[in-house]
């Protein structure tokens, strides 16, 4: 070959040569060589090469040309304009989703002939407007479909895809919620825009749509209405009097410094409210709408979930932290991948289990298998509504009727949850796990302590109790007392009553308070059912003995509750384990006693050690002892006594949580369509992957079906989070939108889709979008802009002319005023009364009373107690729950989840509010507060003016005063306040 290398450059130069003449010259010179005559067939056979290849080149390029002018401009035009009638309808036997079907035509013949526009059928139809017979194409689409048949009418190999571009009946990939952010810039100014509106970007937006329809912006509402207005709306309480009153000078003094009436106050004011600790629980509660968050499973059994409370926590902490956005819906979906070892980030994966599901089971296969379907159908929808504004679970029986989601895309999601379970898992940490080394260390110390002292004591091991048992403890307040079993020396606990004992009142030591007689009330941790002797009412009913017994469902331990009738001070309780005598097993060697009051807010009062003799009778042990054996063993208990104290500690320490946050498990398919929905019939294959909803504008990812399970969530989560994903940033602005002015820019909040509302403001949509993400996805600085805006801080004052342009404000004519939700008027009247507390977090108060056998039953409390005080976001959020003054005002069932709350008028609002005991008893506490609050408690007019400033965030007027005064003295000021507490008022924001 090297021999022959100068030969071929000469080829080489042969080729590219520009001219024919020097092409000769370099042929003689060729010619010339010893080896003209090979070079020459070479040079043929080089010169054929190269022309085969330049014409396939060719070829593909223009293969290549032509599938994107189908793509782009063909395509489109026929899923618009053709398959409606000619796509699964086959109208007069033609279909044009596939060449060969294009090709063969219909009743009238070929409907195409390659190459030859003109000839073809398809084209004479469309060019003499036959076709489409309604609503003709125009000149340039005419010559779009020529170009096409021209070129030889390109196909791609799979059929025309339906969701190619949108068509009057349903959306396609182009629809608008689907494309990219679009980066417009805020509109110019224009000359009437007053200097205010200006300054924000968003007043810009608004001001241009309002100008366009000939409507001019409300004035600005009072610095008195603006505080009230945006405190309810960012922490969901009433301003204080001193927030108030502090806020007023502020605007007087920047007002007497010629400034703009309050901004800068009014801008600090915004800054207090977002540190505020309550900002979270308001907007933290929007979200748990949104998500479906509940405590019990919902379904016919509804069964109460005690763990799931950490999920709504997490929550309220991230949003106070004003954790970036994209971040969070990571945690949702895979927070056991990027906070493993962290539970405070692994709790996040409850959104996929705190919806509703059916544990009920069934043996029949088909029908579990269906049940199961139901529950990962329940996850795609919530996290297709959630995150993407798309309500994927349309597509679980065929493919969305009227947005681009297919069957392929549902079920590509269900394999993406296959792993998914209900239920509480153990969330270890990297600490836990070294604490139990270190306890594996303590305990295998206490091995040794007990060898050495059962040499020294034989009893040592042995427990010896009475069989009476008196605890004496320093006297404490309780509500609610728990004995809880740790150990015992054989199998279930047993225990035949449970005695407690006040320490006050006349004769109090001889008086048993938990007996059910006095309205004690027995709980457990779960009963025996292996004998139907030992029931749990026998642990109060004032008889003992092993035949009046309660046993626990678990060996070895286990715990039994009393709530009292009322709270008490208690210092003393006795417990038998049977006080005839005849039984000694199932008995209690290790135990606590604990007292609350409130429920599961627990703190021990007594203690025992395990394996301990009682007391009493370890020293009458060690008195029999020779003197230099009792030392010695008294030594040996002391050492044994902080082992088993530093024991106590470390197994604390190192118990991880275990909370209501799913299990997973490793599922690797294959995965199918399920055709109509159903597991029994298996249509294609799928994988793990990002929807084709969103090809055309995001990269997406594929996964082998036994790709791990939580790559799998990882996947899916980062892809809806990736920047090139235009729904996520959409969606969520809007959310924000909806709540500060009660509709969103879009009014469908968790729909995005062809039956989902139209943007009213489309390109404020996006700016506010795009400035979340410049925003690193922090809610806060959106917040911000929105409520500094002076659309928000307009009047909501009502003008007849407006409102024939646009009766609901979507323009923004106005504020629009709105009636506080459910929760906001509960806690907002605890607030007023001086009766709210505000301790954060921590497992929920309820409002019903829980019974459960086979299936759960809720009874509604007709008295709140002070434990129930506390705000309406840590209530325990039970499904199908009715509560009074909650469910009268709209408060949603967590069945299903809430994107937008309605608002509606009943007469059961006015006859709860005005009747119930919660409000009588808020009344009264608010009759206190104003006579404890008043300068001159006999003064009335003080009390007035004081009500109102509580209650409405103003004074109250000379007329007003008068009237209120004069009603005082004929009912009482408790009617007055109970009256202020029924009004419109207080319930509305304006």
């Amino acid at each position: 070959m090297v021999r022959y290398l100068p030969s071929y450059c000469g080829l080489f130069g042969y080729l590219i040569a520009p001219n024919n003449s020097i092409r000769s010259n370099m042929m003689q010179t060729i010619s010339d060589s010893q080896t003209a005559r090979l070079v020459r067939g070479r040079l043929l056979l080089a010169m054929q090469t190269l022309f085969l290849t330049l014409i396939a080149t060719t070829g593909n390029c223009a293969d290549k040309n032509r599938a994107e002018f189908f793509r782009n401009h063909v395509e489109p035009l026929l899923v618009r304009r053709c398959l409606k009638c000619h796509g699964t309808e086959r109208k007069g036997k033609l279909d044009l989703r596939t060449r060969a079907t294009a090709l063969a035509g219909g009743k009238s013949g070929a409907a195409i002939k390659p190459d030859q526009p003109d000839e073809s059928l398809l084209y004479e139809y469309i060019l003499s407007e036959e076709m489409p017979p309604k609503n003709p194409l125009s000149a340039d689409e005419i010559a779009v479909f020529k170009r096409w048949i021209a070129q030889g009418a390109y196909f791609p190999n799979q059929p025309l895809d339906l969701f190619a571009a949108t068509t009057e009946e349903r959306a396609g990939y182009d629809w608008w919620s689907l494309m990219p952010l679009s980066h417009a810039a805020p509109p110019p100014l224009l000359d009437k825009m007053p200097d205010a509106w200006k300054e924000n970007a968003i007043d810009r937006f608004i001001y241009a749509q309002l100008a366009k329809n000939g409507l001019q912006p409300s004035r600005p509402v009072t610095p008195r209405q603006l505080i009230r207005r945006v405190t309810y709306d960012l922490i969901g309480l009433p301003p204080t009097p001193q927030e108030l009153n502090a806020f007023l000078a502020a605007c007087r003094d920047e007002t007497s410094k010629q400034r703009r009436v309050g901004d800068r106050a009014y801008e600090r004011l915004i800054n207090r409210l977002l540190m505020s600790k309550h900002y979270g629980e308001q907007w933290g509660r929007h979200w748990l709408d949104v998500i479906r968050f509940g405590e019990s499973n919902g379904f016919e059994r509804n069964v109460i979930h005690k763990t799931v409370w950490p999920f709504r926590d997490y929550v309220i902490r991230s949003i106070n932290e004003d954790k970036p956005f994209d971040r969070f819906f990571v945690e949702h979906l895979a927070g056991d991948v990027v906070g493993a070892g962290d539970p405070q980030v692994a709790v996040g994966t409850s959104f996929l289990v705190c919806g509703p599901y059916d544990n009920v089971g069934n043996q029949d296969a088909a029908a579990a298998a269906q049940i199961r379907a139901n529950t990962i159908d329940e996850m795609i929808r919530a996290t297709g509504e959630a995150f993407l504004g798309l309500t994927v679970g349309c597509s679980r029986c065929h493919d969305h009727k009227f947005d681009p989601i297919s069957q392929r895309d549902y079920y590509s999601l269900y394999s993406t949850f296959a792993g998914v379970r209900h239920g509480e898992r153990t969330l270890r940490t990297k600490e836990s796990g070294r604490r139990r080394l270190e306890l594996e260390n303590v305990e295998k110390a206490i091995s040794a302590v007990e060898v050495k002292l059962r040499t020294v004591v034989p009893q040592f091991g042995r427990p010896v109790r009475p069989k009476i048992n008196s605890l004496p403890i320093a006297p404490v307040q309780a509500k609610f007392v728990r004995f809880t079993i740790l150990a015992t020396n054989s199998g279930e606990p047993c225990i035949d009553e449970l005695e407690v004992y006040s320490a006050v009142g006349d004769n109090a030591a001889s008086k048993n308070i938990a007996l059910a007689s006095a309205g004690g009330k027995a709980t457990s941790s779960g009963n025996f059912s292996g004998n139907s002797k030992h029931k749990l009412e026998h642990i109060n009913d004032g008889e003992v003995g092993n035949s009046r017994s309660w046993i626990s469902d678990k060996t070895g331990t286990g715990w039994v509750q009393i709530e009292f009738a009322r709270q008490q001070i208690i210092n003393r309780i006795v417990w038998g384990r049977d006080r005839e005598g005849k039984y000694s097993d199932r008995l209690a060697t290790a135990y606590k006693l604990e007292v609350a009051l409130e429920r599961e807010k627990w703190h021990v009062v007594a203690a025992s050690m395990a394996n301990l003799p009682q007391a009493d009778a370890s020293r009458e042990i060690l008195q029999r002892l020779p003197a230099r054996q009792a030392k010695q063993a008294q030594t040996l208990l002391s050492q044994y006594t902080k082992l088993r104290s530093e024991a106590a500690r470390l197994r604390d320490a190192s118990s991880p949580p275990t909370w209501w946050v799913g299990t997973f498990q490793q599922n690797d398919g294959p995965f199918h369509v399920f055709l109509g929905g159903s597991p029994q019939h298996l249509g294609g294959q799928v994988q793990p992957m990002s929807m084709a909803t969103l090809a055309r504008t995001t990269r997406g990812y594929k996964l082998k079906s036994d790709s791990p399970e939580s790559e799998r969530r990882l996947a899916l989560a980062n892809w809806i989070v990736a920047t090139d994903n235009p729904l996520p940033a959409r969606v969520l602005v809007n959310r924000l939108w909806h709540h500060h002015f009660g509709t969103g820019i879009v009014n469908t909040p968790s729909d995005f889709g062809y039956m989902g509302g139209r943007p009213s403001h489309p390109q404020l949509l996006d700016w506010l979008a795009l400035q979340l993400k410049k925003s690193d996805w922090r809610l806060k600085p959106i917040h911000k802009q929105i409520v500094l805006s002076q659309a928000y801080r307009q009047a909501s004052t009502y003008r007849p002319d407006a409102a024939k342009t646009d009766a609901d404000s979507r323009l923004l004519w106005r504020f629009p005023p709105r009636r506080l939700a459910g929760e906001e008027i509960r806690d907002a009247i605890l607030a007023i009364a001086g009766q709210l507390d505000k301790r954060m977090g921590g497992p929920g108060f309820r409002l019903f009373r829980y019974v459960q056998d086979n299936v759960a039953t809720y009874h509604p409390l007709d008295k709140h107690g002070p434990e129930t005080y506390r705000r309406c976001v840590y209530h325990h959020k039970a499904r199908a729950m009715q509560i009074d003054l909650l469910t009268e005002f709209d408060t949603p069932d967590c069945a299903f989840s809430t994107p937008r709350r309605a608002s509606t008028t009943s007469p059961l609002q006015a006859l709860t509010l005005m009747n119930h005991s919660f409000t009588i008893d808020m009344a009264r506490a608010f009759a206190v507060r104003l006579e404890r609050e008043s300068k001159t408690p006999s003064s009335r007019d003080e009390q007035v003016r004081r009500a109102f400033v509580l209650a409405y965030s103003r004074e109250s007027t000379k007329g007003e005063s008068t009237v209120c005064v004069k009603f005082i003295e004929e009912n009482g000021i408790r009617a007055f306040c109970r009256v202020l507490l029924n009004s419109n008022e207080l319930i509305y924001l304006k």
